[in-house]
């Protein structure tokens, strides 16, 4: 019986070896080179005006906050609204910076619900982190009028939307179809190792301003002027004289991720239209299950990236000790078959520096005892998803 894991990344490795090679015989494998290069990949890929090479994700959310909080005039304690329902990566970052996080309620989708966002606006908020979970853009453009409308900043936790496409709307009249990101002051992509857009790990951060696009380029190299890609010339001669005018932090990429990342790039929406042909199979089978829900995708998201598949056992009222006891039997079964999924993701809230907000978001909580992401990966066959919901039919 062979294994099936939640996730699971396909790399190109041949392309990938021969791409790294060209940095190895250059002997140039950090910072400049292959990072400029996939930068401006990224740029034309995307549409966005802005993008910058880093370690990770997590790094970028850090960073945007870094930068707002200097350059914005924020304070320690200000407020961050932010949803409960994520890897924590995404609220620790706004510990980081000393802000506070102030969790919101989730919909249908897992992401933001606006109305539970503008509840928790005050005179301290500053921002709103909103994550695209699983690629779903949720209602990220209500999001984006409440920002515009209480002047705060908008930031866009993309880790998991790489290839998501969304409704711009423009004059009432219309729409275009544009990658996802544009809607926000800053969006922070992930390219860590089972992402849709797989390297071993890194990120990109794309600000709108361009001022900080300039400004996240020092802060990410130790708050140093000049990088050593810029200060070496054609020949590799080293022109060593730089400033240091800001404390920055090593948070840069290098060139052998970005070599990875060139590669994969080529792939994304054909890797994409996969997925969502697994997620279509998924949905046919699933239809008409009435104790299993399946995740919304909204309106305002044309394609998603589909780098989750999500299900919710809705079985609370089942007379059961705990609405998560069908989840986990469920879950338990399909490890006894050799089937692994994933829970994305416990409620930031049950931690111990985020158990302040206790019983603030009812539906993230609801949804954090019942949902499961089911294995979705480029590996994945029809008769795997038949298995998959065959055994979980059976344990229902």
């Amino acid at each position: 019986m062979s294994k099936i894991n939640v996730l699971k990344p396909k790399y190109r490795t041949q392309e990938i070896l021969d791409e790294i090679k060209i940095c190895l015989d250059k002997g140039w494998a950090g910072m400049g080179f292959k990072t400029i290069e996939f930068e401006e990949a990224w740029k034309e890929y995307t549409g966005l005006p802005h993008a910058h090479f880093l370690q990770s994700n997590t790094v970028g959310l850090h960073l945007a906050l870094n930068m707002f909080k200097s350059q914005e005039g924020w304070s320690e304690g200000d407020e961050i609204i932010t949803t409960p329902l994520t890897f924590v990566s995404t609220n620790h970052s706004i510990l980081y910076e000393r802000l506070k996080p102030v969790f919101a309620d989730v919909d249908e989708t897992l992401c933001l619900d606006p109305k539970s966002v503008e509840d928790r606006i005050t005179n301290k908020t500053r921002a709103v982190m909103y994550v695209g979970m699983g690629g779903n853009a949720g209602n990220l453009n209500e999001i984006k009028l409440l920002c515009e409308k209480h002047n705060l900043k908008l930031i866009l936790d993309a880790a998991h939307m790489a290839g998501t496409y969304t409704k711009n709307v423009f004059d009432g009249a219309g729409y275009t179809t544009d990658h996802t990101g544009w809607e926000a002051d800053v969006s922070i992509f992930s390219f860590q190792a089972v992402k849709n857009l797989p390297t071993a790990d890194s990120g990109m951060i794309c600000f709108k301003e361009e001022k900080y696009d300039k400004l996240v380029r020092q802060l990410a190299w130790l708050g140093i002027d000049k990088d050593t890609y810029s200060r070496s010339d054609d020949e590799g001669s080293y022109k060593w004289k730089y400033d240091v005018p800001n404390v920055g932090f090593k948070y840069h990429g290098n060139s052998i991720m970005a070599s990875i990342g060139l590669v994969q790039l080529q792939y994304l929406d054909e890797d994409n239209d996969k997925r969502n042909e697994i997620a279509k199979i998924y949905d046919d089978l699933l239809d008409g299950e009435q104790w299993i829900q399946r995740t919304k995708t909204s309106s305002h998201t044309v394609k998603s990236s589909r780098h989750l598949y999500q299900i919710s056992i809705r079985a609370a009222k089942r007379g059961l000790k705990h609405p998560s006891e069908k989840r986990d039997a469920v879950i338990n079964a399909l490890y006894e078959n050799e089937i692994y999924p994933g829970v994305h993701y416990v409620n930031n809230i049950n931690y111990p520096m985020y158990s302040y907000a206790k019983g603030t978001c009812p539906k993230a909580e609801s949804y954090s005892d019942e949902l499961i992401t089911l294995p979705i990966h480029l590996g994945l066959t029809k008769k795997d998803c038949v298995k998959i919901v065959n055994i979980i039919k059976e344990t229902m």
